[in-house]
């Protein structure tokens, strides 16, 4: 069972409401795939779901997933399964966050949509790359391993 959290946005202390069920479904599913496809990538770690990652002393964040590069300590990938009643943080105080510390991967899942939107860091912050539905393919160069549809990823959880 999913718990409530706290995360410090910019210097404000936000608690987040439990995920529910389908939005742990996803985020599960999520996880499981990524463990698979990077086990062999040397270089890339995969805290568990939640995990709060100090960026700053005025920030505290726990994404869904994040995969971070243990060399550096610097995350290349952030996964928001985006939560119906609570989405304002996901998207947009904590996709500013990401932003501002060029965050190079973002993936909004949204369980609300069964869609996901990808954004990739460019010379003018993150930008939005696609938005993926349906029989699309949700896949990321850096992880070759890595690739599912939208349909296989929402597939099986709860009704909207």
């Amino acid at each position: 069972m999913s718990r409530p959290y706290e995360e410090l946005l910019n210097g404000q202390k936000v608690l987040r409401d439990a995920p529910g069920v389908r939005h742990e479904l996803v985020c599960d599913r999520l996880h499981r795939l990524l463990v698979a496809s990077v086990t062999d990538v040397a270089g890339i770690h995969l805290p568990a779901p939640r995990t709060t990652l100090h960026l700053a002393p005025h920030v505290q964040v726990c994404p869904d997933l994040a995969l971070i590069h243990p060399a550096t300590g610097a995350i290349f990938l952030v996964v928001e399964v985006v939560s119906r009643d609570d989405h304002r943080p996901d998207t947009v105080t904590k996709k500013d966050i990401y932003d501002s510390f060029k965050v190079p991967r973002l993936w909004m899942v949204d369980p609300r949509y069964d869609n996901v939107e990808v954004y990739h860091q460019s010379d003018f912050g993150l930008r939005l790359h696609a938005i993926l539905a349906g029989r699309e393919v949700l896949a990321e160069k850096l992880i070759p391993e890595f690739a599912v549809t939208i349909t296989e990823l929402f597939a099986g959880t709860l009704p909207k």
